[in-house]
């Protein structure tokens, strides 16, 4: 497990579309430099519906070999079909990822009970700790807090991504794990709320762009430092809400290529983002940068 920031890497494309290993690792290396707990490989804003399975590997196994112990590699291993998913888990794990991040199953909107076989189903079969993804948004299908309570007994659910942007609902989720049991921000403009209710941390967008401000934000948590996390939430809030304005991993792209990254395009059906919309969010990102110094 991991306190602090885990990032939700984005993934770079060149302009052929082929993967840019090179954007891949200059990336990682500033990740990691600025403090970052955790990457996460593959995930919504690694674009893992898109990337083929060869990809993914090789983007896994460069992350691991160059961050060579120094984050926990958490590789996202969910799909709507149980099969696939613990077959991609499996592999994940005999690649080296530490942990596997498994979203609800989207599309075919399981019932409760269905979300439990399959996360058991997985956990069963995984020889890595996984870790529950609550995405309603993006899904269709919400993880209810008795749910994850019960599988939260398993052995190797270790953990829970929380990003059904109600607070309401991480209370809950809080209230039905047992104690101990890691929980962590899905939200970057929820971060203050989440970890005032006991989240371990988050697992971030935002920190693609701004990972030393994003773990300063989450170590004033963990601290205790609600003035200071008020302070780096409150300035943060217009980068996140710009990064928000089209669907993720959209903004976040134009972010790093904007800082430099060459992070190309995203795949389709995603396309890049709308000239209007990177305008607001090259503005907000300069008026952070400018209140940083």
């Amino acid at each position: 497990m991991f306190t602090g920031v885990a990032t939700a890497l984005a993934t770079p494309f060149q302009a052929d579309g082929q993967l840019n290993l090179t954007a891949w690792e200059t990336l990682i290396q500033d990740q990691i430099k600025e403090g970052v707990s955790g990457l996460v490989i593959g995930g919504t804003t690694g674009e893992g519906m898109t990337i083929t399975d060869d990809e993914f590997e090789t983007l896994l196994v460069k992350a691991i070999e160059v961050a060579a112990g120094r984050a926990v590699i958490i590789a996202g291993t969910g799909s709507n079909n149980t099969a696939l998913s613990i077959q991609k888990t499996k592999r994940a794990a005999e690649l080296g990822a530490e942990m596997a991040m498994v979203v609800t199953p989207y599309y075919n909107k399981s019932t409760q009970a269905g979300l439990i076989a399959h996360f058991t189903a997985i956990a069963d079969a995984s020889p890595i700790p996984l870790m529950l993804y609550n995405v309603p948004s993006r899904t269709g299908v919400a993880l209810d807090p008795a749910t994850v309570g019960e599988l939260a007994d398993h052995p190797r659910i270790a953990a829970l991504k929380e990003a059904s942007g109600d607070i309401s609902v991480m209370a809950q989720m809080m209230a039905h794990v047992p104690e101990g049991f890691p929980v962590y921000c899905g939200n970057d403009d929820q971060i203050l709320p989440y970890m005032a209710w006991g989240a371990q941390g988050v697992v971030s967008v935002l920190s693609n762009v701004y990972p030393g401000a994003t773990v300063a934000l989450a170590e004033a948590l963990l601290a205790g430092d609600l003035e200071t996390a008020r302070t780096w939430q409150l300035r943060l809030l217009p980068v996140i809400d710009e990064l928000f304005a089209e669907v993720n991993p959209i903004p976040v792209k134009a972010a790093l290529n904007a800082r430099g990254f060459e992070f190309g395009a995203p795949r389709l059906p995603l396309v890049p983002m709308s000239a209007t919309a990177e305008a607001r969010l090259l503005s907000a990102m300069e008026q952070f940068n400018e209140v940083r110094q």
